[in-house]
């Protein structure tokens, strides 16, 4: 089951999104004073305005709170992350997940099929979940994916990655813009926005789509989402869903695992 398209397996360079009329006659020097008052006045009410906010009009997205923060917040809390793994290091079942962030059908399995699992599964500490992020629907995924591997590295790839889905826009619309990274990652609590921007470009990050192409490629994943089960440590399997929101194959498939 996939999106539509086959997977890219060529890295994509991220591009960084990119005074009056003619005088009628001498004005007397009151209306001169009082004219340069009522600009002063302006630009002093203008100045209070971005000291309250702290913000100019090019940072309002960073005080945006997106569309699923409280949902995603209640999901996960109290559950560890390490990276992109969720879940109890120690969970005798590890359920990998190849997603795409502009895939509809991730976000469709994300909406309502992930949150039974890792309530069922993950928060028992029976699965443990690894996230490996593909690129291949366009270059906004990459932007995306970039910023989910960058949140791993602060143990939030989970709450990051599930906001997009909740806000997600048609494929290669334009939606996962920089507004939308920086929203997401103002809209994780815990999630420091700058060092967030500064690591999606790093050298690591890349490595690890780099890595997570690879794996996709050797396990023949052609599609998201591609799920694959078995006992951690050991050889995972599969899983053959007929929809995204086949729950009954992936619990049958944790249950041959355990």
């Amino acid at each position: 089951m996939t999106s539509g398209k086959v997977a890219k397996r060529k890295r994509r360079e991220v591009k960084a999104p990119p005074p009056a009329g003619k005088r009628a006659g001498v004005a007397s020097p009151r209306v001169l004073v009082v004219g340069t008052l009522v600009i002063v006045a302006i630009l002093a009410a203008l100045v209070g305005v971005v000291s309250l906010t702290g913000k100019g009009s090019d940072d309002q997205s960073s005080t945006v709170r997106l569309t699923g923060t409280t949902e995603v917040a209640q999901l996960y809390r109290g559950i560890p992350q390490s990276e992109s793994t969720l879940g109890h290091p120690t969970a005798p079942v590890t359920l990998v997940e190849y997603v795409d962030l502009q895939c509809p059908y991730c976000r469709q399995f994300v909406a309502e099929t992930f949150p039974t699992l890792v309530q069922k599964y993950v928060r028992s500490g029976k699965v443990r979940v690894e996230l490996r992020g593909l690129t291949f629907v366009g270059p906004d995924s990459e932007r995306g994916m970039r910023a989910a591997q960058a949140a791993a590295k602060q143990n939030r790839m989970f709450h990051f990655v599930d906001l997009l889905y909740y806000n997600q826009g048609a494929e290669n619309s334009g939606w996962l813009n920089d507004d939308m990274v920086k929203a997401a990652a103002n809209s994780v609590s815990g999630l420091d926005g700058r060092r967030l921007q500064s690591d999606a470009g790093s050298g690591a990050v890349s490595d690890r789509l780099v890595a997570d192409s690879e794996h996709a490629q050797r396990n023949d994943v052609t599609g998201t989402p591609t799920l694959f089960v078995g006992p951690t440590g050991g050889t995972l399997t599969k899983i053959e869903l007929a929809s995204p929101t086949d729950l009954a194959s992936i619990e049958k498939a944790i249950a041959g695992a355990s």
